[in-house]
């Protein structure tokens, strides 16, 4: 609540009174209403460069070079001007420097990061605050019209090299990459990744894996496990080993004659899909108790659907903790449409430590919207160690945001479809919500589409 214009006074007033306790960051937080921008500087002498973000602590902002080869990142200097008097939003009286990019900004270095054939991803990056690490990527040109290989699934298109690189922000050095060979990751505003503490979720598209990579404070990124074909780090080998123990007992029985038999790989379903598929048959199973009216359930609402749950691919992912991941399933048509709020999708929630299903909703469901707006801070699953993060206004912990999100609710012409629409939006983007003051509900009131 907007108390006085007077910053002087409210620096007295923090001085002689203590703020409740787990408040003080947002009796901080209040000095932004009397610090608020007012002027615009026009016509500013700027560097040829693709101007990107800052990072959500502000001590850094990152660009990239018009021909996407080049990282430049520049360090902001913050308050550079000032004027006098009362009427300070007219005055148009600043000197020459004012124009110039470097009076605000202090370049800290260029970094070559893309190879000779490979292009900076403009719309990707991603911040390890705790460490001020800076994860970036890069990839060759897209090849629409991909071969299919083993293990791949068609409509996808192959990109020949996709590089996540690990930097230092501080001084640019290079820690770590990890390369994705003739694969397909969405990085467009960071959709394709996502980033939780320590632990760094990558989705390939084309071979159907949620790569699961520990940033270790030494700078190296580790592979912790790989979801998909697989769930547990020894399933490949247990499968391998009964693959072989099938076949030796085969070449008993005919000698060696018979060479037509499949491949055992090739005839599972995979890991992940299992999982879903046995979650969802024990579900319908457990809404009946009579035997005959369970069969006739299951026939309805699952071997009649059999098909259409065995074809959900993996579209985007994201971590609700450390140990659950609240996955999005739909048809690859879903994966390559901008307009996603008809196409039916499925939400699943993962848990990566005993490899099981343990929540599965459809983008229309109404438990699942309840949830996400009672609890929307939880989908946003930022670091407890975060000093910024946590203070991003949302409508479970900001009455103004609720308002506004009950008045489009009432305003919508169908709630099914509200709802859907809602719901398009998960699993939320990466960093994709901005922690400044000035969209602090509690402060400031403003229109989200302008």
């Amino acid at each position: 609540m907007f108390k006085t214009n007077n910053v002087a006074s409210r620096i007295f007033e923090r001085q002689i009174r203590t703020p409740a306790p787990g408040t003080s960051v947002h009796s901080a937080r209040r000095f932004y209403e009397n610090l608020v921008p007012s002027f615009t500087i026009y016509d500013v002498e700027c560097p040829d460069h693709s101007f990107f973000k800052f990072t959500d602590d502000g001590q850094y902002f990152v660009c990239f070079s018009r021909n996407r080869q080049d990282l430049i990142v520049y360090r902001p200097t913050w308050l550079s001007f000032s004027c006098k008097g009362e009427d300070c939003d007219n005055n148009q009286e600043l000197p020459p420097q004012a124009k110039r990019f470097e009076s605000f900004f202090t370049q800290l270095y260029v970094k070559p990061l893309a190879s000779c054939n490979e292009l900076i991803c403009k719309d990707f990056f991603l911040y390890m605050e705790s460490n001020q690490y800076g994860i970036f990527a890069t990839s060759t040109a897209q090849i629409q019209d991909a071969r299919g290989t083993d293990g791949a699934i068609l409509g996808v298109p192959s990109f020949e090299k996709i590089t996540i690189h690990l930097l230092r922000l501080e001084d640019g050095f290079k820690l770590d990459e990890k390369v994705f060979h003739n694969d397909c990751v969405n990085l467009t505003h960071n959709m394709g990744a996502f980033l939780y503490d320590d632990l760094l979720a990558v989705v390939s598209l084309r071979y159907q894996t949620i790569h699961i990579l520990q940033i270790r404070d030494s700078g190296n990124l580790v592979d912790v496990r790989a979801i998909g074909a697989y769930c547990r780090e020894d399933d490949e080998l247990f499968l391998n080993s009964s693959s072989q123990l099938a076949g030796n007992r085969g070449d008993l029985v005919d000698n060696g004659t018979n060479h037509d038999q499949p491949n055992s790989n090739n005839s599972f379903l995979s890991g992940i899909k299992q999982r879903l598929l046995s979650f969802i048959f024990r579900e319908i199973w457990s809404e009946e108790t009579d035997q005959t009216q369970r069969v006739q359930c299951l026939k309805k609402k699952f071997y009649f659907h059999f098909q259409d749950y065995v074809d959900l691919v993996i579209l985007k992912v994201q971590f609700l903790d450390r140990h659950h991941l609240l996955i999005k399933f739909g048809s690859v048509d879903v994966g390559a449409s901008r307009n996603t709020d008809q196409l039916p999708a499925f939400f699943a929630v993962y848990n990566m430590e005993t490899t099981e299903i343990v929540a599965f909703y459809q983008n229309a469901a109404d438990e699942l919207y309840l949830l996400f707006e009672r609890f929307c801070d939880h989908f946003q699953a930022t670091s407890i160690n975060s000093m910024y993060m946590n203070f991003i206004s949302s409508h479970s912990n900001n009455i103004h945001a609720l308002e506004q999100l009950k008045s489009m609710k009432n305003k919508a012409t169908s709630v099914s479809q509200f709802v859907k629409k809602m719901l398009s939006s998960l699993p939320l983007n990466c960093q994709s919500m901005s922690p400044s003051p000035y969209f602090d509900q509690s402060l400031f009131r403003f229109d989200e589409k302008v």
